[in-house]
């Protein structure tokens, strides 16, 4: 939900998911600036978040319209 909110408002399009497995995978489209503002952004989390390791691979952008939390 914190990635969501946080994605919504610096203006990304995307998606965010929880695996089985407890890592957190995310898509983020937008300005670079943006995106490395998000990544950085994954690699504290929200307060409560412990973070490991954060991998980041880019893509050609898909053309998302908004961002959304995928189940």
């Amino acid at each position: 939900m914190s990635t969501a909110e946080m994605a919504a408002d610096i203006g990304l399009n995307g998606w965010v998911r929880n695996l089985p497995d407890g890592r957190v995978e995310a898509v983020f489209e937008g300005t670079r600036e943006l995106v490395e503002e998000a990544i950085a952004w994954c690699r504290q989390g929200n307060p409560p978040a412990v973070v490991k390791d954060v991998v980041v691979e880019y893509e050609p952008p898909e053309g998302l319209r908004r961002f959304e939390i995928r189940r």
